[in-house]
């Protein structure tokens, strides 16, 4: 027999409860209505468990799965981000107030709130700073420390876990057959993913008062928190929970009270706790022990046994074995808490230290303890013998140890660089303590705590020539924040000197300014723990000092707030100028602590000014959760110190405000660019008094931390951000961001910025990286990747409300040294607890080869990864301007260093890992597996100091003349338009399109061969760009069978696009062309860029750069490369190759070969392999060429129609015909390479290149062989002149030829290839002086008997470059001038109307008016029905059905409770409202189905998928065909059923009593919305659902309509007769499962597409793939009765 147990922290009468089977609402909104009720949902069945209550007095049952049920309720709210932990409390207080003003009227139910707040909140110290004489229960501190946690990590004070208070709900129960059947609470615990957990332990049994504790095998107890604290690696979350149940529990007012006396409590022990945790710990000793503390997900427990055993074997992260509970006031649980056996310290220190000596550094040892500082590095060393045996002997201290005193020192730096308190490093006397100096000038330059012990010798002995003494009075100078000098020990002094000097020593270092301290130490003989007698007294006075483990003396600092009246008047002239500021900029410098990081992300969101992120800012290696930015999110300068380069770009950046947090910065260029922008307001923002103002320019210093100040910006401004100013510096960072990654990425041998690059990809959310101070830090500030996607989940990033997160980066910028890098390094990962990335330059690295001995020394520290970029010497040297004026033997011997030193060696001598380091596939090896392993690693990068001159060299010129060229075009585009004042955006009024069919003289190339009498045409569209003022752009579409594309599926996304761009804007950056239209493309419409044909791209490309051009009243050329003159001084003139289909004999194409170059032609392309054999093609190749002579260049063309052998038999034939290159010439693209290799004859690239779609650097990488001479690239079938672009510049880069060609579109598009083609050929001069006089591909002209326009593209002989061509400026004018001649247009879009009407429809006595959309005809009556999901409407599918109603008639219903659909009561009655059930549904569908006179196909999305797919199968007499777009036929499992209402019921009563916003903040929480919310269009229309004003009827959908009410179609769909298609998003794990059930259960064919780059809004995220696969199921299923069954994704 198996029980279970719910109880709660309060009494309340059990309350008679009616149930019944209907559900009824009784509603009114606000104050006209009445308050809506739901009443309950289940119906009871025999007990199988019961609740009690646990605290006061009467118990309560309740049965289990109706515990099961109110779990299963919980809605979660994310709130926005905090600045700490208080705040996330005053946040969560808002929102309880803010449900309580708007009680839920469920009987039952649970809310659940959580907040992010920064990485100080830590839940060990809130658990510490509760109140001994807490009411509050539970109390508990739950470790994540999974590698052996114990007493020290938390002595360490660096542990992450969670802390929770009160019990919001608690279970308890137990199992006869503990290792078999599934007991209640897991057969009902079985519904969707939340976050929500569950804590407490097993296999123990409680009374129902919490006081006494017993083992029980089987046995469980869990409960949710009600406020819960959890850490995760870097980002924290605050979470309250609020549960109620009238019949047993409490009601929701009892709850809320509840709650509030645990919030109180929560909120006032909310304080600072690190100083109380050894307090706290030594009280765990009076706990019971238990094992083990188990966190599970509380609605994910299906199939899980609740009993220690089953849990460990199946997740193992849901047992932890360190944590400490407090169940009551008199029982506590806890495990690896505290040592067992603690010293008795009384009695140690009044009777059983050896000598005074001992005493004396117990006394300083275990005062460090109780002030946090428990990490002690160690040197060896007699004269410090007392402190090293006080501190290795201390039960909760972490000693390190090392030979050298210097990378001692440095270990101590790195971990309180990491810890944010100081390490204590103890050292002996002479030398030893001057081995800390340079370690101490770091620690005080950076403003780093440091507490140095030093021993000495007693000051009768300094001076006198005693061996081993100096004097160490004031040893570091200045760099000492302070200095004390203990006298030597003694009992004739009270050992209170020694308590009061660490506490004010520690309170020194950790005062502002941070630093070092050093006391100094002295020690007399006995150094060792004999015996010598000493008096007793001197400790007299510490009884209440040896009575709890509190610091003797404790230091309580004023805190201080901007808020205050006196600072109110100094910061309100900083605060009105940034509140008046046009042009702000924030600059992030060095920040050192995680929380500042926090809080200056917040405060860029805020401000929203340009962001200019130093490398140590944390921010400039940022993991991001989309993959576009809106241009209302942070705009991150990242490539300044590249743009600021760039002369014009300098006179251009100024900015009128500047605030800078965070003192310190990497790149010299930024501290320029600030000292250039001089005068304007410089606002420098750190917490120490130092002054960081080299050029004497700071007009206001903000000695605060940078939290506070965040804080006080983000509440008191409102800063202006001008959008223009946004946009211009956008587009610059956007364009060299693009150079320089395409330069690094490109380049075929492994560079150190290709490094910097990969390393900061390989970065993981919540680890570190720490920099030396060489070329590696300065070439990730310049070149890492500024787009790389976080490795936490989606989830959690949208949980936090951060679209970004930053990853922790440090380094020793104080001096700015190499010395003691590694050391420094290891202490920080051991201070940080986290994975750490070091990397660092050779020279630093054999700086420091005696740190690596710390490597071994393993003291509660995560893995590391230290990266040398071995150049064999100092390259940083190479990069100044000594190098350029100093003889190279002076350069190697004493400045670079040069060396052959074997790390391989050096590692293997200190037993490390070592792994060498060649190729960027070795790299990318190295640090997948390195980031992986559990073990340190040094990674060893092979570089060259030349060849890292060169590389630099040539991306600095590059990434140059890439700004400055950004800075023409904007300027230029800018500076067009004087009555725009800068505009850099303009709306798009309109978008049309023609469609038109022209005759050819001949079938196009790609063809297959007809009779001469069979006439050819070209079809395509012209399309037009319409701008608000007139200006127009035109561009063309003209797709290609043999490219996958064909005109009515082009048509329908020009259609889709018709409709979506109107009313949008472009922007002056999209001629940067560099993922500027790519960004806009999905920013601005929504959609995948990849989604778009390419064909239609182009054509879309065109006309908006044309729109552009017009509006500017320049040519598309000049808007590309604006004012540019041919550096080679020529005209703009464009060579034309002509082309030959040859399929005639050898004198025939010989013949044709000599026409055209009588015609002017200087290079002709023959279409080869149209023959059986190779030989005959051969044969005319050789004809051609002995009839056109050696002056005449030569192309061939096979298409990739040939084998291997074939076309190397062809090679062998023409090896003397001097051809410039062949097309293509054999099938397989693995056989390319090799057939250069054997050959030697020239190829060029041509489908190769069409079918790349992503990535194409990585695809074109294996293509780098010289055999490869050229580039055939088609921007009609390579999708536009973005993606052009890319392939001719690495094209340029490698010193091939770049081809433009056409796909035989008519002279709209040639117009337009012209220009681009001039652009590129101007391009190719000015990257690699190659020759501007190619050959573009344009001869197809020649096909066209008719054109598109009336008037002639210019394109003639040119007897002075004895070529044909075309200009470039011709074709400017051309394509402005242009208008589509009407006698060629087959027909034009219109403007179709959309109709919109109502449909009466009566149902179970209610009337309703169901609002239609119809747009589109069809020939034989049929329709295609639109149904939307919960909570949209029909609008949502206008996009697709404005696509889709060219070739049928489109209808989308309002389903009621959406859009514009009504209930009519006439007797204004609510409450007697129809039951909105899935069969009332279909009731209303099929009568709306009735007034269209033919057959439908249902198009139904999730809800309206459900209602499709149930009419589809139980009334399919009207339905020809269904397509289920993110649908379920429902739930057979009656658990999950019975689950699902009651998640569905408490949703829909929070929807009605608390509001829409509230609603959907909770409903879009869900893990299923995960890639929606990151959509662009995600805001767009979640504002359109908070229209929503019949939220009554709304609830009763969502209600009646669950998918735990509506009948399961499971046994449906194995006799469907109506052809099915569903279709899932990629990102749908859930629904993509779901589709493969229906596939395997209906017995007929049914096909599941998946649509790419698309969640479960697949019809919003991506449009144009539903578009494509609803289009071809009608087309299939029209044309085939049994349509094939198939999983396909659709790329």
């Amino acid at each position: 027999m198996e029980s279970f147990t719910l109880y709660a922290q309060f009494s309340v009468p059990a309350i008679a409860h009616q149930f019944h089977n209907k559900t009824i609402i009784t509603v009114t909104k606000r104050a006209q209505f009445s308050r809506p009720r739901f009443m309950s949902f289940s119906c009871r069945q025999n007990p199988i468990s019961k609740a009690v209550r646990s605290s006061m007095g009467k118990d309560a049952v309740l049965e289990g799965e109706e515990a099961a049920l109110l779990v299963n309720t919980c809605i979660t709210r994310n709130l926005p981000p905090v600045l700490s932990l208080e705040h996330g409390l005053e946040r969560v207080k808002e929102a309880v107030e803010e449900l309580k003003s708007n009680p839920p009227p469920s009987s039952s139910g649970m809310y659940r709130f959580q907040v992010a707040v920064p990485p100080s909140a830590k839940a060990l110290n809130w658990y510490c700073c509760q109140p001994e004489a807490s009411d509050i229960f539970p109390l508990f501190f739950l470790s994540n420390e999974k590698d052996s946690p114990s007493f020290k990590s938390l002595s360490l004070g660096r542990t992450r876990g969670v802390f929770g208070m009160g019990s919001a709900v608690n279970f308890k129960g137990s199992s006869s057959d503990a290792s078999g059947e599934l007991n209640s609470l897991q057969r009902f615990l079985q519904a969707e993913s939340t976050s929500s957990k569950a804590y407490g332990f097993t296999d123990v049994e409680f009374d129902p008062k919490l006081t006494t504790m017993k083992h029980r095998r089987g046995s469980f107890h869990l409960f949710i928190p009600q406020i819960e604290l959890d850490e995760f690696d870097d980002i924290t979350f605050l979470i309250a929970t609020i549960a109620w149940d009238d019949s047993s529990l409490c009601s929701f007012s009892e709850a809320v009270q509840t709650f509030e006396r645990t919030f109180d409590q929560a909120r006032y022990s909310c304080v600072d706790g690190s100083e109380l945790i050894q307090s706290a710990l030594l009280k765990s000793n009076n706990t019971e022990e238990h094992k083990q503390m188990v966190r599970v997900n509380s609605l994910l427990l299906e199939g899980k046994q609740l009993d220690a055993r089953s849990l460990e074997m199946r997740d193992a992260s849901s047992c932890c074995s360190q944590f400490s509970a407090r169940l009551s006031q008199t029982l506590s649980i806890a495990n690896n808490m505290h040592q067992k056996d603690e010293i008795n310290l009384a009695k140690y220190f009044t009777q059983d230290c050896p000598n005074v000596n001992a005493l004396w550094a117990s006394l300083i040892v275990e005062e460090c303890v109780r002030l946090g500082l428990t990490y002690f590095c160690v040197a060896p060393g007699s004269r410090s013998s007392p402190l090293t045996v006080a501190a290795a002997s201390h039960p909760r201290t972490t000693c390190i140890a090392c030979i050298d005193e210097r990378s001692l020192a440095f270990h101590a730096l790195g971990y309180a660089k990491g810890s944010q308190k100081p390490a204590v490093v103890i050292t002996s006397s002479g030398t030893a303590v001057s081995n800390l100096f340079p370690a101490v000038v770091e620690a005080s330059q950076n403003f780093v705590p440091m507490l140095v012990l030093s021993a000495d010798r007693p000051p009768d002995l300094v001076d006198v020539g005693a061996n081993q003494a100096i004097n160490q009075i004031n040893h570091f100078g200045i760099f000492a924040r302070h200095f004390f000098s203990l006298p030597p020990p003694t009992d004739e002094v009270s050992a209170r000197l020694v308590l009061t000097t660490i506490d004010s020593a520690v309170f020194k270092a950790m005062s502002s300014p941070n630093g070092p301290i050093h006391v100094n130490c002295p020690f007399r003989e006995p150094l060792a723990n004999s015996t010598k007698k000493w008096n007793r007294s001197c400790v007299s006075g510490l009884d209440v000092w040896l009575s709890n483990a509190k610091p003797f003396t404790s230091y309580v600092p004023l805190q201080s707030s901007f808020e205050n009246g006196d600072l109110q008047g100094q910061i309100a002239e900083v605060l009105k100028l940034v509140q008046g500021a046009k042009h702000g900029v924030l600059v992030l410098g060095s920040i050192h602590k995680e929380d500042d990081m926090w809080a200056a992300l917040l405060l860029a969101k805020h401000l929203l000014w340009p962001v200019v992120v130093d490398i140590q800012s944390g921010l400039r290696l940022r993991k991001y959760l989309s993959s576009f930015l809106d241009e209302k999110d942070i705009l991150f300068v990242d490539q300044i110190d590249q743009l600021l380069m760039s002369e014009s770009f300098r006179s251009w950046m100024k900015a009128d405000v500047i605030i800078q947090m965070g003192s310190r910065i990497t790149g010299r260029r930024i501290a320029q660019m600030i000292d250039q922008c001089t005068p304007c307001t410089y606002i420098m923002v750190d917490d120490h008094p130092g002054r960081h103002d080299p050029s004497n320019i700071m007009s206001h210093r903000i000695h605060s931390s940078i939290t506070k100040f965040s804080e006080f910006l983000i509440k008191s401004s409102s800063p202006y951000a001008c959008k223009n100013w946004r946009e211009f510096i956008r587009g610059l960072d956007m364009m060299a961001a693009w150079e320089s990654s395409f330069l690094i990425s490109s380049e075929q041998s492994l560079t150190e910025p290709y490094v910097a690059r990969k390393l900061s990809e390989a970065i993981r959310c919540g680890s570190a990286v720490f920099f030396g101070n060489s070329m590696p830090v300065r070439d990730s500030d310049m070149y890492a990747n500024n787009w790389v996607p976080s490795t936490h989940s989606a989830s959690l990033m949208h949980s936090a409300g951060l679209l970004c997160h930053y990853v922790q980066v440090t380094g020793n910028r104080g001096a700015s040294g190499i010395d003691g890098l590694i050391s420094t390094a290891i202490g920080f990962a051991a201070g940080s607890n986290k994975r750490v990335l070091m990397v660092l330059g050779d020279v630093s690295f054999l700086h420091d080869t005696n740190g690596l001995s710390l490597l071994s020394q393993r003291t509660r520290r995560k893995p590391m990864v230290i990266v040398v970029v071995n150049n064999h010497g100092g390259a940083i040297f190479s990069q100044l301007p000594v190098a350029n004026i100093t003889d190279r033997s002076i350069l190697d011997k004493f400045f670079y260093t040069t060396h052959n030193v074997s790390i391989r060696n050096l590692c293997e001598a200190h037993g490390v890992k070592h792994i060498h380091v060649q190729s960027k596939n070795d790299l990318h090896d190295a640090l997948f597996a390195s980031q992986r392993e559990d073990v340190d690693c040094v990674v060893e990068v092979e570089s060259g100091i030349d060849t890292n001159v060169e590389f630099h060299s040539d991306l600095r010129s590059f990434t140059l003349q890439a700004s400055n060229n950004a800075l023409t075009i904007l300027s230029k585009l800018t500076a067009s338009n004087p009555t725009s004042q800068g505009e850099m955006h303009y709306e798009i009024r309109k978008m049309e399109y023609s469609q038109y069919r022209v005759r050819l003289n001949a079938a196009p190339t790609s063809a297959s061969r007809r009779s001469n009498d069979t006439p050819s045409f070209r079809e395509g569209f012209v399309i037009s760009v319409s701008l608000e003022d007139g200006s127009i752009g035109h561009g063309e579409v003209a797709p290609l069978e043999i490219h996958d594309e064909n005109l009515r599926d082009v048509e329908e996304q020009l259609r889709f696009l018709v409709h979506a761009i109107e009313g949008t804007k472009i922007s002056n950056i999209l001629p940067l062309l560099n993922g500027s239209i790519s960004s806009w493309i999905w920013s601005v419409l929504g959609i995948p860029p990849n989604s778009l044909f390419p064909s239609v791209r182009c054509g879309l490309e065109t006309a908006l750069l044309s729109a552009l051009a017009s509006k500017h009243g320049t040519s598309l050329l000049n808007i590309l490369s604006p004012g540019k003159e041919d550096p080679s001084g020529t005209s703009n003139a464009v060579q034309i190759c002509a082309l030959i289909d040859s399929y005639g004999s050898p004198a025939e194409t010989a013949f044709l070969a000599s026409t055209l170059v009588a015609e002017g032609f200087n290079t002709i392309k023959i279409k080869v392999a149209r023959r059986d054999n190779p030989e005959e093609d051969i044969a005319v190749i050789k004809e051609v060429r002995k009839s056109v002579g050696d002056g005449i260049v030569l192309r061939a063309d096979s298409n990739r129609k040939w084998t291997y052998h074939e076309a190397v038999k062809f090679a062998d034939g023409v090896k003397d015909c001097r051809l410039q290159y062949i097309e293509e010439p054999v099938k397989m693209e693995d056989d390319i390479v090799k057939f250069c290799l054997e050959t030697g004859l020239p190829v060029a690239l041509d489908e190769t290149v069409n079918s790349i779609r992503e990535n194409p650097l990585q695809a074109l990488e294996k293509y780098n062989h010289s055999g490869i001479a050229a580039v055939v690239i088609k921007p009609g079938v390579v999708g536009g002149f973005e993606n052009a672009t890319i392939i001719a510049r690495w094209a340029q880069q490698r010193g091939k030829m770049t081809v433009i060609s056409a796909a035989f579109e008519s002279t709209l598009g040639l117009s337009a290839y012209i220009q681009f083609a001039r652009f590129l050929d101007m391009q190719s001069v000015e990257m690699q002086n190659l020759e501007s006089n190619v050959a573009h591909g344009f001869g197809t002209y020649k096909w066209f008997d008719e054109q598109t326009t009336n008037e002639p593209l210019n394109i003639r002989n040119n007897p002075a470059h004895s070529s044909v061509e075309a200009d470039a400026t011709d074709a400017g004018n051309f394509l402005q001038k242009y208008r589509v001649n009407p006698d060629v247009v087959v027909r034009a879009s219109a403007d179709e109307q959309v109709n919109e009407y109502q449909v009466p429809v009566d149902v179970e006595g209610a009337s309703f008016s169901i609002n239609v959309l119809e747009t589109g005809e069809s020939l034989d009556g049929s329709a295609v029905v639109f149904l939307h999901g919960f909570l949209g409407n029909s609008r949502d599918w206008l996009p697709v059905m404005k696509a889709v109603s060219g070739s049928t008639r489109c209808i989308a219903v309002d389903l009621p409770g959406h859009g514009q659909s009504t209930l009519r009561n006439q007797n204004g009655n609510v409450s007697e409202q129809p039951n909105l059930k899935i069969e009332t549904m279909t009731d209303i569908l099929r009568q709306v189905l009735n007034n269209i006179p033919g057959k439908v196909t249902l198009v139904g999305y999730s809800m309206g998928a459900r209602i499709a797919l149930y009419t589809s199968l139980k009334h399919g007499d009207k339905i020809e065909r269904a397509v289920i777009v993110s649908g379920s036929p429902g739930l057979a499992d009656e658990n999950a059923r019975t689950l699902r209402r009651a998640k569905d019921d408490f949703r829909a009563n929070a929807l009605v009593s608390n509001g829409i916003e509230f609603f959907l903040d909770a409903w879009y929480a869900d893990e299923l919305w995960t890639s929606f919310r990151i959509h662009p269009r995600f805001k767009q229309i979640a504002s359109t659902r908070l229209r929503s004003t019949d939220l009554c009827t709304l609830g009763k959908v969502l209600s009646d309509m669950s998918v735990g009410r509506q009948p399961s179609l499971w046994e449906d769909l194995k006799h469907r007769k109506v052809p099915l298609h569903i279709i899932v998003g990629e990102k749908d794990s859930k629904f993509k499962a779901i589709a493969r059930e229906i596939q395997a259960a209906a017995p007929a064919p049914a096909a599941v597409v998946e649509i790419p780059a698309a969640g479960h809004a697949v019809h919003v995220e991506n449009p144009l793939g539903v578009i494509s696969a609803v289009s071809q199921f009608i087309r299939t299923s029209s044309s085939s009765s049994s349509p094939s069954s198939s999983f396909v994704s659709l790329t």
